[in-house]
């Protein structure tokens, strides 16, 4: 009983640990009174603040792809146990974002500025939208499981765990992936674009892309038939679009 509730504690640890991260992101990429922000005057040569923020990237973006995929969860849960795997992958996340928060270098310069207040009202508008779409995609898919509180409670109480069923509510049935859809929003909906904005959301942008590739062919290897004729008739991230056969 001991060992169960040291696993429920460190879920919800790790939990807590990602909603700070996940509000503070919020501020940070929207420069809403975060003590660090996404954009601000250059502190170093351009050369030095871009080789600091890639190499940001690139660790979060190797953690976060890295640890999702099926062969590094099978060696994985040989140091890590199952019920927690899903916790630790959230706690690295969020660590790998906290240490982006913490030595992100502003990059100065100015790509575009709206002034028109409508037009601020609406970028700011669709920066939000972007934040609440991210939020209830993952409540849609079972938000609780996405974020590993789901296995240690199920660990806590003594049922085994059981994956969830393929389904397809509300938004994921206009596009397979409405919560990178959110991210693309929160990511590039803002009235000033920086330099040090600009590089976040191509790299960012880049990287859900790519990672779609690798999530995709995960999901057919898991659900079969049932993806592959979801991939069929639902376009991947445009509502609406035209697929060819």
């Amino acid at each position: 009983m001991l060992k169960r509730l040291i696993f429920a504690a460190y879920g919800l640890v790790s939990y807590l640990i990602f909603l700070g991260t996940f509000l503070y992101a919020i501020g940070f990429i929207g420069n809403l009174g975060t003590p660090t922000t996404l954009d601000g005057p250059a502190r170093r040569p351009f050369a030095a603040a871009l080789a600091i923020n890639a190499g940001l990237l690139a660790l979060f973006a190797v953690q976060h792809s890295v640890m999702a995929r099926p062969w590094f969860k099978a060696r994985w849960t040989r140091v890590v146990a199952q019920p927690i795997e899903r916790s630790t992958y959230v706690l690295f996340s969020s660590l790998a974002l906290i240490l982006l928060f913490r030595l992100w270098q502003p990059m100065g310069g100015q790509v575009w500025s709206v002034t028109d207040p409508t037009g601020r009202l609406v970028l700011y508008a669709l920066f939000a939208f972007g934040w609440g779409l991210v939020l209830v995609a993952t409540f849609l898919i079972n938000h609780f499981d996405l974020f590993g509180l789901r296995q240690v409670w199920l660990q806590l109480v003594g049922r085994p765990y059981t994956s969830l069923r393929f389904a397809t509510p509300g938004p994921y049935r206009v596009v397979r992936h409405p919560l990178y859809v959110g991210w693309f929003f929160a990511f590039w909906m803002t009235p000033t674009m920086t330099t040090a904005h600009l590089v976040f959301a191509i790299a960012t942008t880049t990287y859900i892309l790519l990672a779609i590739q690798f999530e995709e062919r995960d999901l057919v290897t898991f659900h079969g038939r049932d993806y592959e004729n979801y991939r069929q008739r639902v376009p991947m991230l445009v509502p609406f679009a035209l697929r060819r056969r």
